[in-house]
């Protein structure tokens, strides 16, 4: 702990210069290090409270120990403080706040009504325009199956423009009655409005009597011999059927509640989230904050609140499992109500939240047992100094050399730090540079008949085959220690290949301090067979673990994650790759005219033969654009 007497004083001469207003306030101390942000609806009352040293927990009276000066930001209401607040935490991560590592995004679906033929689609991110959305759902199975419900009920689209405004018939949505075929005109502007509309009642659930009005509408279809009409309204019905087969009573009259328990056990927190959105579970999530050493319940549930709502749109009502200090703080600054029961339907079902989130914080501490388990195995087997905080988990992916990607991913004794995975985008001519470059120096080896350990190695493996990997993995592990940091260095190097990689890696960081990592390479076993690697660390004899042992399967799936975030970022990649065209070089051709002159010619290959005067036919290409154009190919 710091001087206490000196912090309480800093503390209270900013108190006297602390403006009674909303806002933020930072603490600061040694070196200007961010200690702790806060928000308050009036900054001056909120950080008095900190002087009441003996009434602070222990965490807290460290880190007024350690202030030594503090920073005001004044903002127009609690919204803005709310929000200035997050983005300072998430951006500064000060070692005093409590904070919430595994936020992450939900999918939605949503209706862009701004369009003459809206679609439905699945969405995922910030909602930055005028269109309907709908969820969130903690899952993109729980959005699939809703999805799917709707599109046999109402039969909108879920093509995108580009294929919508292109179609000459109906596509295969329209053949199984999911879509009702806009694009070719089976169906009227007027209709489709009508059945947009329906959808988004029916997803905000206030139409409660679509169900008699389609079956009142099949009956008179019926009635005129229109049996094509009454099947198509059959098979809406049956699908909105479905639905309410599958709802809860329970959540029958909540329209739009967020339920939210807290969990405390074995010095860990799990906040469990269940979204109810119109009568409908849209699926649960737990969290586990960091940092609450000492934090009570209201701190930890508070700030959750906090970082949480700022990334994501609060429903009409958030359900606690128990009262907050500063609820008042929190509903003007989220618009919305806070609540607790403790009886009736909601206080059921809050209950039964808890019981959730008691049930995901017992699996989390018999993973992080599990974890802590083959993490020791490892510091037995690969004669570690100690148990390794960060392993980086190195894998490349590439098509014959082109669109190359390196990735890395990490794993600490929390599970898969994914904020922390990286992928490093090779270029095709820093890859064949390096590769001229250690040609010539296999050249100048074998020419002198001087040879190292790596070059014997390479001159006996699948040379050509293996040499690009290993370039590879050189560039990948040269631009990360580049940028190492003492936060951020490794104890463990795990790499997917064999005794190749490991060369190629000490051979690329022979320049480095490697003092304390240890470099570890998994190969495939026999036939490729899974749970039969070997693993080779330099120095020491290769072998392989016992099979289907719990460190074994531990280390293979460090692995597998490596590998699948690297083919997915490679992937990825390739796509984006294919959508590009040679006209995105030429300077002054952004997405509108590049769309307009593909309309008009049809191809890139049509614009390349064509004249100077025939480019100007397309709108908003002017006579410099096309000689620019036609330079562009033809000099």
């Amino acid at each position: 702990m710091g001087n206490i007497q000196q912090g309480l004083e800093n503390l209270k001469r900013h108190i006297k210069i602390a403006p009674e207003a909303p806002g933020v306030y930072r603490m600061l101390g040694e070196n200007d290090e961010v200690l702790y942000v806060g928000k308050a609806k009036n900054i001056k009352k909120r950080i008095v409270a900190y002087s009441h040293f003996d009434k602070l927990p222990i965490r807290l009276q460290r880190m007024v120990s350690q202030i030594k000066r503090m920073e005001f930001i004044i903002v127009e209401n609690e919204a803005k403080a709310l929000l200035m607040e997050n983005e300072l935490i998430k951006e500064l991560e000060p070692k005093y706040n409590i904070l919430l590592k595994d936020d992450k995004t939900f999918p939605h679906l949503v209706i862009d009504v701004t369009s003459k033929f809206p679609s439905l689609r699945k969405y995922r991110g910030k909602r930055q325009d005028k269109n309907k959305y709908f969820g969130p759902f903690a899952s993109v199975t729980a959005v699939n199956s809703v999805l799917d419900i709707v599109q046999k009920a109402f039969l909108l689209r879920s093509c995108r423009d580009g294929v919508f405004n292109n179609r000459q018939r109906p596509c295969l949505m329209y053949q199984i009655k999911r879509c009702s075929a806009p694009c070719v005109g089976r169906i009227s502007e007027e209709d489709y409005k009508q059945l947009v509309q329906e959808a988004i009642d029916f997803l905000e659930g206030k139409n409660t009597k679509l169900q008699e009005e389609l079956s009142a509408q099949m009956n008179e279809a019926s009635e005129r011999l229109d049996y094509e009409t009454a099947l198509v309204l059959r098979d809406r019905i049956k699908a909105l059927a479905s639905v309410q087969r599958g709802n809860n009573v329970e959540y029958a009259d909540i329209k739009s509640v967020d339920m939210i328990a807290l969990v405390r056990k074995n010095n860990l927190v799990c906040i469990q989230v269940f979204f109810i959105r119109s009568g409908q579970n849209c699926g649960n999530a737990p969290y586990f904050p960091k940092q609450i050493e000492d934090a009570d319940d209201n701190e930890i549930l508070e700030a959750f609140l906090s970082s949480f709502y700022s990334s994501h749109i609060p429903p009409k009502e958030i359900v606690l499992s128990q009262e907050i200090e500063n609820k008042e703080f929190l509903e003007e600054a989220l618009a919305t109500r806070i609540n607790t029961y403790q009886k009736g339907n909601k206080a059921h079902i809050i209950n039964m939240v808890k019981a959730n989130a008691e049930a995901s914080i017992d699996r989390k501490i018999a993973e992080q047992a599990s974890v802590k388990s083959n993490l020791e195995e490892m510091v037995k087997w690969f004669d570690l100094p100690r148990i390794p905080q960060r392993i980086e988990i190195y894998d490349n992916s590439h098509n014959q050399g082109s669109f190359a990607i390196g990735a890395m991913v990490v794993a600490t004794p929390d599970g898969f730090d994914k904020k922390s995975y990286r992928q490093f985008n090779i270029k095709e001519s820093d890859f064949k540079h390096r590769q001229e470059e250690n040609d010539f120096k296999r050249h100048l080896e074998a020419s002198s008949g001087v040879g190292n350990q790596s070059s014997q190695f390479a001159n006996s493996s699948q040379k050509i085959i293996n040499q690009d990997d290993f370039l590879m993995m050189k560039e990948v592990l040269l631009r990360r220690f580049a940028r190492m940091t003492p936060e951020n260095k490794p104890d463990v190097i795990l790499l997917d290949g064999g005794l190749g990689q490991l060369h190629a890696v000490h051979e690329a960081l022979k320049d480095f301090d490697l003092s304390g990592i240890a470099i570890i390479a998994i190969s495939k076993g026999p036939d490729r067979n899974a749970g039969k690697e070997f693993y080779h660390q330099l120095g020491k004899e290769s072998f392989s673990l016992p099979f289907q042992s719990p460190i074994a399967f531990y280390l293979q799936n460090l692995r597998d994650e490596a590998h699948r975030f690297a083919i997915g970022t490679h992937r990825a990649r390739r796509a984006k790759s294919i959508s590009k065209s040679k006209l995105d070089e030429i300077e002054g051709i952004g997405a509108r005219r590049k769309r307009d002159l593909l309309n008009y010619f049809g191809s890139v290959e049509e614009i390349s033969q064509s004249s100077i005067k025939d480019l100007q036919k397309v709108a908003g290409i002017s006579k410099k654009t096309a000689e620019k154009i036609y330079n562009y190919f033809h000099f």
